[in-house]
């Protein structure tokens, strides 16, 4: 019971952690609507939120990469604020310098917070997917992006869209890293979690006055819990594009599973994770030898390397101090450059000698 509650709380740390981000914007926003300000509250809302983008790149909280993304998430949801503030979903009804068709541009930067939090969660949680199908779910993804939009003019596919997105992640699995455990759990519940607390924020967010629903006009009241399906849904359109990030990085799916596995339990406990270096290692790179012979094994010689190597004198300059050596059929140790040149001078004499005898 004991380490049940301390992996919990180490869990619930590490959220918290990657939260930063939102949990910095929704500082400003309620320092805002008590603190008297100079210029409009969106205005300085703005600047506070690229502030806040400067201060976690400086203190390496976030990459560039990541920032790029989380950039991108930036364009997608003012380009989603436009239509949907322009068809009444919502409004901004302050007034500000920097509103543009009635979308202040700090609004952007909520959906940004989206994007920090699932690269942060990716990188704290050392996240990994199993049976991940990534056109699939990106083409999904896309037709739920398209569809909260066009759904003003055309038939609302959001439920079959809903199944879809399930058939589409059925048996994807993420792996974690909480303490020193591994765990699992399906995408689609992972999908479903972070919906249910992007609705509560979103609750914080109207309440803090961020932005306003019609029937929220009057007096402030519970959004509709049917917001949480919603949120659910959308947030596969971020997680699809930090995915693709990651594909790039090389650390989006499991380097040791290949086959598709059955639906995991909601939450399955799998091992002690590995070193970080083994886990970040895809499945084709070989593990280092230890440079010492397994039983049954003869260290090869030094003409062995130069035979079964491709270009020995361009290695030793490539890399300056020495190589790094397959460990099949070669050294399996890290030689010096006066080790390496010994060997290279006995490879040229062992012909000569022989000639000699």
């Amino acid at each position: 019971m004991r380490t049940f509650a301390g992996q919990l709380l180490r869990f619930a740390l590490i959220e918290v952690s990657a939260c930063a981000f939102a949990v910095a914007l929704f500082a400003g926003l309620a320092a805002a609507s008590v603190v008297p300000l100079p210029i409009p509250r969106y205005d300085a809302l703005l600047l506070y939120a690229i502030a806040v983008t400067v201060v976690f790149r400086l203190l390496r909280l976030e990459s560039s990469r990541e920032l790029l993304v989380i950039a991108g998430f930036h364009v997608v949801g003012l380009a989603f604020e436009l239509a949907k503030v322009r068809l009444g979903s919502w409004s901004y009804p302050e007034e500000a310098y920097t509103k543009i068709g009635g979308v202040p541009l700090y609004s952007g930067f909520l959906y940004a917070a989206v994007g920090s939090y699932v690269c942060r969660a990716w990188r704290l949680f050392d996240l990994r997917l199993v049976a991940y199908r990534t056109r699939t779910t990106a083409l999904v993804a896309t037709a739920i992006y398209i569809n909260f939009i066009a759904h003003h003019w055309f038939v609302d596919l959001r439920v079959p869209l809903a199944l879809a997105l399930l058939l589409a992640t059925w048996g994807t699995v993420v792996h974690f890293t909480v303490g020193e455990e591994r765990y699992r759990m399906p995408l689609a519940l992972a999908l479903a979690l972070i919906g249910f607390f992007l609705w509560v924020a979103e609750n914080l967010a109207t309440y803090l006055g961020a932005w306003t629903y019609p029937d929220q006009a009057e007096t402030w009241h519970l959004v509709h819990p049917a917001k949480f399906g919603a949120w659910a849904l959308l947030v596969s359109v971020s997680f699809t594009q930090v995915a693709a990030l990651k594909a790039l990085q090389g650390r989006l799916h499991h380097p040791t599973t290949t086959a598709h596995p059955r639906w995991a339990l909601p939450v399955s406990r799998l091992s002690r994770p590995e070193p970080s270096s083994t886990r970040n290692r895809t499945a084709s790179s070989p593990p280092r030898s230890s440079g010492l012979p397994t039983e049954g094994e003869r260290r090869p010689t030094p003409l062995a390397f130069f035979a079964d190597s491709s270009g020995p004198l361009t290695s030793i300059g490539r890399h300056n101090r020495a190589c790094t050596l397959e460990p099949t059929g070669h050294l399996g140790v890290r030689p010096s450059r006066r080790r390496l040149g010994i060997a290279l001078e006995r490879a040229e004499q062992g012909p000569r000698r022989q000639r000699k005898t």
